[in-house]
């Protein structure tokens, strides 16, 4: 059997947590620099507010119906999920982080555990040491579990965020409920191709032959049409490196001179090269990105892109950070007000497997240089140690004007109780 537990409206869960006076009010998340909605709580989702929705053009609804909006709080996010995470990986040694908000559970061994009270311990004691609340779905496989999950969030008070599929009637039921596009891995054009083939429900889809599914679709659709039907195919996943690494951001103001722009770049590649270095890979190839505010469509639009091929892999934050400012200077165009850049590092090779270049190398100082940068800032847990052309004060430059305190990350921002007699 498997486990999801996932987190309720994780961000405003999360902001409830500490300020006890939303709990009861709407309350939605923007995204970085304070541009759409990403996360809201049930009340706000019952006055329609969409996600997605660009907060300059929902300002007025907001405020019209007491919504009560806040920036993308990501160091306290990441704190909180890292505490949940945590206290599940007490119920089971193997456990999936498959978001920021929710967890498989692989249920080993666990025959003679009562999976009605096993459940309930898990929200009980997340609730109870974090604050934030959860729904589990319990199911003879992972997809299933998903259908599970949704249930049980679905009606929290009939369900007391709980749903178990343990009988093929119990799983039948549920997979009738769910609509085609509701279930997990199926996106809009699978969901198009599956319509045609009149499968509007979960069970529809498992009515298919597994034969015309495999032939007509990848052995990841045939996985999962296997673990509707209650067959496990989809095994809890393994931690892998990436096959390219991305740092893209919007800017907080839009950007007309090239030594802002450079500088975000520098900073950009530095988080990249730092993530290269975390699962030991190089990459023997850079893209940088630059485009204008599309919204703005009043203005002169640009976007441009450059691709470095390096004649040997690299990890250094020197070496790709000194690529990615000439790259910048080739695509820069005076006169355009840029919004957004971004730069990704591809073409990755493990650091102890990859094929040398006999006329160039990397410069072998850059290695202890690299290590002892990344161990400095391991230790003060933050990037203390920058690049000269990166700006000292702040690593992302984001409007967040609606920003709630770090209390669990930062001493000087912790929640001060006050007490009287």
């Amino acid at each position: 059997m498997f486990a999801l537990i996932d987190c309720n409206n994780f961000y405003a869960s999360c902001e409830r947590v500490f300020n006890p006076n939303l709990q009861g009010k709407p309350v939605a998340i923007l995204s970085n620099n304070d541009g759409c909605v990403i996360s809201m709580s049930d009340e706000a989702k019952k006055l329609q507010l969409p996600f997605g929705a660009p907060i300059f053009k929902w300002e007025q609804f907001c405020k019209a119906n007491n919504i009560i909006v806040l920036s993308s709080n990501y160091p306290l996010y990441g704190d909180m999920s890292a505490r949940v995470m945590s206290i599940l990986s007490d119920f089971s040694p193997d456990i999936e982080v498959y978001s920021i908000d929710e967890s498989f559970l692989e249920l080993k061994g666990f025959e003679n555990y009562n999976l009605t009270e096993y459940p309930t311990s898990m929200r009980s004691r997340v609730l109870k040491w974090t604050g934030i609340p959860t729904c589990v779905g319990i199911a003879p496989t992972k997809a299933l579990t998903k259908v599970a999950n949704k249930i049980a969030r679905s009606n929290l008070k009939q369900s007391k965020g709980i749903c178990i599929i343990d009988s093929d009637e119990k799983r039948i039921k549920a997979l009738k409920w769910t609509k085609i596009g509701n279930v997990w891995g199926i996106g809009s054009r699978l969901k198009k191709r599956l319509q045609e083939k009149g499968c509007e429900t979960a069970y529809d889809f498992t009515q298919l032959s597994s034969d015309w599914v495999l032939k007509n679709f990848s052995i990841v659709e045939w996985r999962l049409h296997k673990d509707l039907q209650g067959i496990s195919k989809i095994p809890l996943g393994e931690v892998s490196s990436k096959k390219m690494i991305a740092t893209t951001r919007s800017f907080e103001y839009t950007y007309t001179d090239i030594d802002n722009i450079k500088e975000r770049i520098s900073t950009f590649t530095a988080s990249c090269a730092q993530k290269l270095r975390v699962q030991k890979s190089s990459c023997h190839m850079l893209i940088v990105q630059l485009s204008s505010d599309r919204y703005q469509k009043d203005l002169e639009q640009y976007s441009a892109s450059k691709t470095v091929v390096f004649s040997y892999p690299t990890d250094s934050t020197l070496t790709i950070s000194n690529a990615a400012i000439e790259a910048v200077k080739t695509i820069f165009k005076s006169g355009i007000k840029y919004k957004r850049a971004g730069v990704i590092v591809t073409g990755l090779v493990p650091n102890d497997n990859f094929q040398l270049n006999l006329f160039s190398s990397e410069n072998p100082k850059h290695k202890p240089l690299m290590a002892a940068i990344d161990k400095l800032n391991s230790k003060f847990k933050s990037d203390k140690i920058k690049l000269g052309n990166q700006d000292l004060k702040r690593t992302w430059k984001m409007r967040q004007d609606r920003l709630s305190p770090k209390f669990t990350t930062n001493i000087h921002q912790i929640i001060t109780v006050n007490a009287t007699k």
